[in-house]
């Protein structure tokens, strides 16, 4: 596995041990990683002496009153350090940690990263320390398990914006494009956007909430005003040289497809706008090109663009010297220009697409790269692809209300057959309504209030039926009820008591954990007969929702945000050092983590394969930057990896390790603090104030490598105190570029030296070295991803008295190998998710 640790007699008799446990796995039915696992779980024992006297020698030394507590000015790096933390352990007593919890865990924490003391100074042994920390969680738990501390989630949880479109789509059948509706919501220091505490309504939020519900309730409805308008974009990053997506037809190349909801029956403008360069030449126009149309696959128009000018013969195509002729430059801007159609269009969702015919004497299959940021550089207006920069859509003129739409079949369960059964029709609808949005049975008068709007709709001048159901709908959709999750305490909660929550409150907590939506109307059904507290069935309900569809939210919700994956749109490369980087390949980086981590999930595997796993998703696109042979085409497909000391896990994705360097060269301190983050749970602090730049060069301005240069920064005591945790696990990395390819030679032209020595004195080199690290003693990252999970789960902050829960889960999935089913069941069934804490 490419790690050395430091040698001693009792880990050597332990490695025998379990080698000696291994060998008889075949007969116990056990695999070789449970027991690892179970060998890691059982360190010497140890007790309140044993504890006491690992402080009274490695600790106290710095972390004692005198020092945590000293006044202010002059001090060293390590005072003002200590200071900051606040830990003191002289005074703390070891017979009772579960008295002092929160103390105790920032020692357990410390222990278990082999963190502390410092490097040079004298340390315990990796099983002493092991053995305190697992005594001090052992008791802290027995403590918790008499008395679990649920935690109190804020009393108002606004929903999101992620949440808001899913809970429209779920309720209406409706699509909406949520980013162009609604302000971007704050992220907690956990990095999610579902924390009950950051999720405040400000008055410019409330008049977004009342627009969007004017415009959400008339697309469902079919009900419309006026002319609508939406706009699609590619970015000019997207060379367009393949089939672009699965929407649009075999033998197309280029344009785009998007999936747009049709306000109502009527006739629309499509208006498609092709890619220019500053000088707003089209580019591409060298050549004949046929651009076609299409909806729901079905050809609209097909267009000639470039190529043959009006009045020449058809053979004759335009010189790059005939390029500057008035003439030819007058063709090539009204050619662009008019690539416009009014076509008839029913209402409903409609699959819009753009794309060029593939010429039969375009290359198929492996060829060199597009290298699109020289084409940038260069402003290239001539040779080349075509591309579509834009596709418009304006409309309806003339427009009348749909008569079958998927939403107005969600919404309209009955139709009136004369006037005096509209009201009790509306109530019917209404009613069912409020039930999915409020996520409880609606009250009278919750139904008498939406009927008021109805009655006001109907009223309106030109008004009917479906006009008071879009204005009661508008109504709805900015009703408290549903932009918020209210959590009240029982009347007669006693301050700090703790109480399980009701079956319907618990109902919408599942939903928005598994779902990042509303609840649906069997979870609702059974929360309202009270089955969800019977253990049988919330069990059944956690695996029936994790087979839904809508269960993809882990991964586009959870695991995008876990992972920072949301700000891959901000990755760009200096195109003089990546010349073949492109849009292409950063949503090929994307898709790949995104069905990676689905399959894991989909398939129940170990959440241990998100490291470990010997497969990937890949494109030819992808695949040529991996190197990985025998794949053509832009669908992606499942593969097995060749090399698994190039790849293998989340580790080896580009997405990671080009969201982790900068567009010119990599970046160890990047890389590491990811790593710290989100993988191995230990976040470092961040940066002092005025902290000194990376040096460029090395000593006397001479060349350096990224090592080298990093070694003189941490001179600087300032620097050195967390570098020296930050820089190893990112030099591990240090055989992926900027975008993500293997290389054995950096960009200064030195060899790659991928190895790193941790603060606890383990050294690993490599991919292979780091994910065999992780591996071999896998807690602490499957207690990583269930701190995130939990937190998630919950809506909030993790505390000290959730680390008992943790460390629960951890336990109880080990016996079922980690696997995803396990972890998320174990956050469901804990007392933090079931239970809640009265206010103090």
């Amino acid at each position: 596995m490419k790690i050395l640790r430091p040698g001693s007699v009792p880990a050597m008799v332990a490695a025998v041990a379990v080698a000696v446990a291994m060998a008889g796995s075949w007969a116990s039915g056990r695999s070789s990683g449970q027991l690892l696992a179970a060998a890691a779980a059982q360190p010497p024992p140890a007790s309140p002496a044993s504890v006491r006297g690992l402080l009274d020698r490695y600790c106290i030394s710095c972390h004692n009153e005198g020092r945590v507590t000293a006044a202010g000015g002059a001090a060293s790096v390590l005072d003002a350090q200590l200071r900051e933390t606040g830990l003191a352990l002289d005074t703390v007593d070891a017979e009772r940690p579960s008295a002092d919890a929160e103390r105790w865990e920032r020692v357990i924490a410390r222990l278990r990263a082999g963190s502390m003391p410092p490097a040079g100074l004298p340390r315990p042994g990796r099983d002493e320390s092991r053995a305190a920390a697992a005594w001090l969680a052992a008791r802290i738990d027995e403590a918790a398990a008499a008395g679990p501390n649920p935690g109190r989630t804020g009393s108002m949880h606004r929903l999101n914006r992620t949440e808001y479109g899913n809970a429209v789509r779920d309720l209406l059948a409706l699509d909406v494009d949520v980013a162009a509706l609604l302000p971007g919501d704050e992220t907690s220091d956990t990095g999610f956007d579902n924390n009950a505490e950051v999720l405040s309504i400000s008055t410019a939020q409330l008049e977004r909430y009342l627009s969007a519900a004017r415009k959400i309730s008339r697309l469902a409805t079919g009900v419309m005003t006026a002319p609508d308008f939406a706009r699609f974009e590619n970015s000019v990053l997207l060379t367009q040289a393949d089939r672009q997506s699965e929407d649009l037809p075999l033998g197309s190349r280029g344009g785009l497809a998007a999936t747009y909801h049709f306000p109502a029956d009527g006739e629309y403008i499509f208006r498609i706008g092709l890619t220019t360069n500053w000088q707003d030449y089209v580019r591409g126009m060298g050549r004949r090109n046929l651009l076609d149309l299409r909806l729901d696959g079905r050809l609209v128009r097909r267009f000639t663009v470039g190529g043959e000018a009006p009045g020449t013969p058809a053979p004759h195509t335009w010189s790059p010297a005939e390029a500057g002729d008035p003439e030819w430059e007058r063709y090539v801007r009204e050619s662009a220009a008019h690539l416009e159609v009014r076509a008839e269009v029913e209402g409903g969702p409609h699959v819009v697409g753009v794309s060029f015919v593939r010429n039969r004497w375009e290359p198929e299959g492996p060829r060199q790269p597009i290298m699109k940021g020289a084409v940038l550089s260069n402003d290239e207006k001539y040779h080349g692809n075509a591309e579509v920069q834009s596709l418009a859509v304006e409309g309806p003129y003339e427009g009348a209300v749909p008569g079958d739409t998927p939403s107005r079949r969600r919404i309209f369960a009955c139709r009136p057959a004369a006037a005096s059964e509209e009201e009790a029709c509306a109530r019917r609808i209404l009613a069912r309504l409020a039930r999915l949005a409020y996520r409880r049975p609606p009250a009278d008068g919750d139904v008498e209030t939406l009927l008021d709007f109805f009655r006001a709709g109907r009223a309106k001048p030109g008004g009917g039926f479906d006009t008071g159901i879009q204005l009661a709908l508008e109504r709805l959709l900015v009703d408290p009820d549903f932009l918020l999750r209210v959590h009240e305490d029982p009347p007669g909660a006693a301050p700090g008591q703790s109480y399980p929550l009701p079956d319907l409150e618990l109902a919408s907590r599942l939903s928005f954990f598994l779902w990042s939506s509303i609840p649906d109307e069997e979870l609702l059904d059974a929360a309202e007969r009270g089955e969800l507290t019977d253990p049988a069935v919330l069990r059944g309900q956690v695996r029936r929702m994790l087979a839904d569809p809508r269960s993809e939210a882990l991964v586009s919700d959870f695991a995008a945000q876990w992972l920072h994956l949301r700000n891959l749109d901000e990755v760009k490369a200096e195109p003089a050092v990546h010349p073949d980087f492109d849009q292409d390949l950063v949503e090929a980086f994307r898709q790949e983590t995104a069905r990676f981590i689905g399959s894991t999930i989909d398939e129940d595997r170990s959440v241990l394969d998100l490291l470990g796993a010997d497969y990937t998703w890949v494109n030819e696109r992808l695949a040529r930057h991996y190197g990985i042979p025998g794949v053509y085409g832009s669908r992606f497909r499942r593969v097995t990896l060749p090399d698994l000391d190039q790849r293998g896990g989340l580790l080896g994705h580009g997405s990671l390790l080009s969201l982790t360097s900068y567009p010119h060269r990599t970046s160890p301190v990047l890389r590491g603090r990811w790593l710290l983050e989100a993988i191995f749970g230990t976040p470092p602090p961040g940066p002092p104030p005025d902290v000194p730049a990376l040096p460029e060069r090395g000593e006397g301005g001479a060349p350096a490598s990224m090592r080298e240069r990093l070694e003189l920064h941490r001179r600087n005591p300032a620097c050195a105190s967390c570098h020296r945790s930050i820089d190893p696990p990112g030099f591990m990395l240090e055989h992926y570029d900027a975008i993500g390819r293997w290389r054995t030679v950096t960009e200064t032209g030195h060899a790659v030296d991928a190895t790193g020595t941790l603060p606890n004195g383990v050294t690993a080199a490599g991919l292979a070295g780091l994910r065999g690290l992780l591996l071999d003693d896998p807690e602490p990252f499957v207690g990583t991803l269930t701190e995130r999970l939990l937190a998630y789960a919950l809506g909030r902050e993790l505390r000290h008295y959730d680390q008992p829960t943790v460390r629960a889960i951890v336990r109880d999935s080990a016996a079922e190998g980690h696997r995803w089913s396990s972890v998320i069941l174990g956050v469901v069934e804990s007392p933090a998710f079931l239970m809640r804490r009265a206010a103090e």
